[in-house]
């Protein structure tokens, strides 16, 4: 375990992750823009392949938080979603900046064809409304797929919860017919020692009165023997 709870093995894909992100936002913010044919291809290809490493880091990351103990993992799943809200993001600034490779985006024509066709202003500034709405349909759905995942989430660490408590719960009974069962062996003591005090009352008493008919006949063999 690290300092922060989790795993060194968790840690080093923090770092793995990191590094290839950092690398996925450079191409994107950086080089894609300054590039153009061929070499911007290439380089939209090598962050499409980083994206694959990310994901398959955070795979991982996945499969050690759910071999890690219920604390750490409560603790480390919230940087996990961030992780992954971070790489979803990646994505689509990816998808944006590769929809220019082939030719002018859908934004771009409408701005060309504002100045280089005859569509009127009505139909341009419909363009734009569909396109808008076509670009929050997407985040809108991209929101509901985290929630789904989060929801998903959530029922593990509930059905772990659960579990913890069921295994709670038994070693409650099993402590609970431990206790009966010295209750028990408790009573079973107590009868046998009432016996004994009441036997050992009884041979008191049977003692005493043997003392004293013994006592009875050696005074009357006293007495037999002076007076007759």
């Amino acid at each position: 375990m690290d300092a922060t709870g989790g795993s060194e093995l968790f840690t080093s894909y923090e770092q793995d992750y990191n590094q290839v992100a950092l690398s996925i936002s450079d191409k994107i913010t950086k080089t894609i823009p300054q590039q153009s044919g061929e070499p911007r291809k290439a380089t939209v290809h090598a962050a499409e392949r980083e994206i694959d490493e990310a994901t398959e880091i955070l795979a991982q990351m996945e499969i050690e938080i759910f071999n890690l103990p219920n604390s750490s993992r409560l603790r480390l799943q919230p940087r996990l979603r961030t992780y992954r809200s971070n790489l979803d993001k990646l994505k689509r600034d990816l998808k944006r900046a590769s929809s220019r490779i082939n030719g002018p985006t859908d934004r771009e024509e409408l701005l060309s064809g504002a100045h280089g066709t005859d569509l009127d202003s009505a139909s341009i500034d419909q363009r734009a409304r569909l396109l808008t709405g076509t670009e929050r349909l997407a985040e809108s759905s991209q929101r509901l797929q985290d929630s789904h995942r989060i929801a998903l989430e959530t029922e593990i660490i509930g059905a772990n919860v659960l579990e913890d408590i069921r295994r709670q719960r038994e070693q409650i009974i099993n402590t609970r017919n431990t206790l009966l069962e010295a209750d028990s062996y408790i009573d079973k003591a107590q009868r046998t020692l009432k016996g004994m005090t009441r036997r050992m009352a009884t041979n008191r008493v049977i003692t005493v009165l043997i003392i004293i008919v013994l006592v009875a006949l050696i005074i009357f063999v006293v007495w037999a023997k002076f007076f007759w």
